[in-house]
């Protein structure tokens, strides 16, 4: 069920105008038109998709961009706290060390 839950927004919407291309360019298909007409239709039509599906393509890389951004500072983030994690368990170690030295 979650993975239904998972399509993107603009996955969705991506699919939306694909389904309403098909259908305008089917309709006109069908439509009582000169073959000029058509073919102009048809061309201001893919014109227009393939201007919309650029945009949401740059629309998709600046979301790819950002979250890889966003992970990159997440990662550096806990690759530092696992660094002082570390750190201060040596730092613990040598002390226990010390006092087992001090202690025979």
């Amino acid at each position: 069920m979650s993975k239904d839950k998972d399509i993107g927004t603009g996955t969705m919407l991506l699919s939306f105008f694909a389904g309403a291309a098909v259908g305008v360019g089917a309709a006109l298909l069908l439509a009582p038109k000169t073959g000029e007409e058509m073919r102009g239709k048809i061309k201001d039509l893919a014109d227009d998709a393939v201007d919309k599906i650029k945009e949401y393509a740059s629309e998709a890389q600046d979301k790819i961009r950002a979250s890889y951004e966003d992970g990159k500072d997440v990662v550096l983030e806990k690759k530092n706290i696992i660094t002082s994690a570390i750190e201060a368990g040596k730092e613990a170690m040598e002390r226990e060390k010390e006092k087992q030295k001090a202690a025979l």
